[in-house]
């Protein structure tokens, strides 16, 4: 693993291991917006810990975080789902959707049926082998993240999800209008 510097734990380069390395919101000097820092700051919180779960589920189950994430989607919902709200859904092209359902219904983890509200559709579904393993990858997930938050006290972690809650229900608001 390389050094790290004192700016969030970015990884110095390897050519120069005294330069510190900033992130993005370190970059930023007091003349930036403050809530250009925040969303900053959030973007690189989201970033590290997605490359480290990324990286985390190619090493333990040979799966990317897309494939993983279609999963969480279907396990939501028993019934299955349409290749549009799938889309919809994880924020993607179909052509996405397509390729990650035909990876996983070529290792048996989904199946395409028949919609039966509209016959020219279909619906995408676990299989039985998809949500076993779906369950043995969100178990060990879940601890992947309780460990990389694990220093953040619960009092923290309660308010963090009051202010960002807050932010959603402004920024719904805002959609709204």
């Amino acid at each position: 693993m390389p050094p790290f510097s004192d700016n969030d734990n970015e990884p110095n380069p390897v050519d120069d291991e005294d330069a510190p390395v900033l992130d993005l919101a370190s970059r930023l000097t007091q003349d930036h917006h403050q809530s250009l820092k925040l969303w900053l700051r959030m973007l690189s919180c989201t970033v590290r810990i997605e490359n480290e779960i990324r990286s985390r589920l190619r090493a333990s189950f040979g799966i990317t975080l897309p494939r993983f994430d279609l999963m969480a989607q279907l396990e939501r919902y028993p019934q299955g789902l349409r290749m549009g709200e799938l889309s919809k859904r994880m924020m993607v092209t179909g052509g996405n959707i397509t390729g990650i359902t035909d990876q996983l219904e070529q290792e048996k983890l989904v199946v395409r049926v028949p919609d039966p509200k509209d016959g020219r559709a279909y619906s995408v579904k676990l299989t039985a082998a998809g949500r076993k393993a779906f369950a043995t990858m969100a178990a060990e997930h879940e601890g992947w993240i309780a460990e990389l938050l694990q220093d953040m006290s619960g009092a923290d972690k309660s308010q963090l999800i009051d202010l960002l809650s807050q932010m959603k229900r402004h920024l719904n608001a805002s959609d709204e209008k």
